[in-house]
């Protein structure tokens, strides 16, 4: 099955210009912890909750006037839309990541795909031995 069928189409993103704030409002609203952080539609990264509270907040940083692409995470995990659904299994996997952008061959968010969908797909691995290898706990810096 190609990821394509079974991703959520229509994303909403944030622009890197966007404040915090925004960011922030956007994911309350819809009730995630995270967005494609989107120049047009060209993906150039992705902020969570956690971007906000330890790359900005801890840091004394306002909301208000922060920008996005000032915490944001450029470094990207994202899978093409022709891809199959069991190579972005591998990857949500192999990166621990939850939503996983995708995009067209032109390099454009066209959707998303959170653990959940993955359970669509009967011939992936169960979707919960994926979400206890993506919950593994990162070692603590010390």
């Amino acid at each position: 099955m190609k990821i394509n069928q079974i991703m959520t189409h229509n994303v909403e993103v944030i622009e890197p210009t966007g404040v915090l704030q925004e960011a922030a409002q956007k994911m309350e609203r819809l009730n995630v912890g995270s967005l494609p952080v989107c120049n047009g539609q060209r993906l150039v990264g992705m902020i969570t909750d956690r971007d906000i509270t330890v790359r900005s907040v801890a840091q004394g940083q306002n909301p208000t006037q922060t920008q996005v692409s000032a915490v944001m995470t450029p470094e990207l995990i994202y899978c093409y839309d022709d891809q199959d659904v069991k190579e972005a299994a591998e990857l949500m996997e192999r990166h621990q990541i939850r939503r996983l952008p995708i995009i067209n061959r032109d390099k454009n968010l066209v959707g998303i795909v959170a653990l959940g969908d993955l359970a669509v797909d009967a011939s992936t691995r169960q979707s919960g031995e994926i979400l206890e290898k993506v919950s593994e706990p990162a070692k603590p810096r010390r």
